[in-house]
């Protein structure tokens, strides 16, 4: 699904996008001014339901093949102690997603989704991002162009999701990097460190922020100095959805931050994303306003697999169901308002 060679490549990209199909937008809401219910009563359900038909560009929108992508990458940054958990345990659990045994492996199948995993060279953990950028420019690319060749231009939805231990430490960096302030405002516990690992996590931020202080202006340079490989490869397939005119579910924390760097290209750059649920992740709220994204769910959830994006998977098959599946007024013989 297209790749993308170069910086310029992306901020091209960036500068075409195509937009949604507002004709089948408008289909979508005429059809609920007619159905058996009070204008607006299935609140945010309706809205759902339009989005999907913009852009899957139908007027009954359909969840007949629903993607999740998981995409998994190694930090160089846990060996300042900002994670729980060491950094093989990212290999470990995509061991444990292939044999069926993680969390996404039940929710995917209970949402009716097809659910991939990609690992980005695990083995080949990006720099420490205090000390240096966390990938050159070619390893950005490289995951970028992984991240987009991964989605299937045909897929009725895309939920993204990832896996890399440390990642919560680069997600707060390249937010504060996009956003403003610090490791005090965009740092959490993440995997469940102690006051005393939150305190490094917050330094590491800061001194990330420091170190790279000359090319934060600029999103794409940001997110190859402070993110990560699974990060990139986020941002990768969400712009190639996007030109696949492909509606998409953002997951937590890490998975929105990855995708933050597309608005400050152009505002409108994630019109075709949805974030799935506001993560218990501390910098989650305040990343969700900045962006404008008002969240599917809020179920405290903070972890990571695209868990948050398949369990919405269900409820944007609800949406689906009502709109399609509801009689009007007409067809019931029950009698509109006067």
């Amino acid at each position: 699904m297209g790749c993308f060679e170069t910086l310029e490549a992306i901020r091209a990209a960036c500068r075409a996008l195509p937009p949604g199909d507002e004709r089948a937008a408008e289909a979508v809401w005429a059809r609920q001014r007619v159905l058996t219910k009070p204008p607006g009563s299935l609140g945010r359900l309706e809205e759902l339901a339009a989005w999907l038909a913009c852009w899957q560009g139908r007027d009954a929108p359909r969840l007949d093949r629903v993607e999740v992508l998981v995409f998994a990458g190694n930090h160089g940054v846990t060996a300042r102690g900002v994670s729980a958990y060491p950094a093989d345990v990212t290999a470990q659990m995509v061991a444990n997603f292939a044999a069926g045994g993680a969390a996404i492996n039940q929710l995917a199948r209970v949402a009716g989704a097809h659910l991939r995993v990609v690992p980005l060279e695990l083995a080949a953990p990006t720099r420490d991002l205090t000390q240096a950028a966390a990938m050159d420019e070619g390893a950005f690319l490289a995951a970028v162009a992984a991240g987009a060749e991964a989605v299937q231009p045909d897929a009725d939805l895309l939920a993204l999701g990832e896996m890399g231990i440390g990642n919560t430490t680069a997600a707060a960096a390249l937010a504060a990097a996009l956003f403003g302030g610090g490791g005090e405002r965009w740092a959490g516990r993440g995997t469940g460190v102690d006051d005393a690992g939150l305190a490094r996590k917050r330094a590491a931020v800061d001194a990330a922020l420091a170190r790279h202080a000359d090319v934060l202006a600029d999103p794409l340079r940001a997110a190859m100095a402070l993110g990560g490989r699974e990060l990139a490869a986020i941002l990768g397939a969400a712009l190639a959805a996007r030109l696949a005119r492909v509606p998409v579910l953002l997951d937590g924390f890490v998975c929105t931050a990855a995708a933050a760097p597309l608005i400050r290209l152009d505002e409108g750059a994630l019109a075709h994303a949805r974030v799935a649920h506001r993560s218990a992740e501390a910098g989650h709220g305040a990343l969700l306003a900045a962006l404008g994204q008002r969240p599917l769910l809020d179920l405290d959830l903070r972890l990571g697999e695209a868990s948050g994006a398949a369990l919405s998977v269900l409820l944007l098959r609800a949406a689906v169901a009502c709109h399609n599946g509801m009689a009007t007024f007409a067809e019931a013989g029950v009698r509109d308002r006067e």
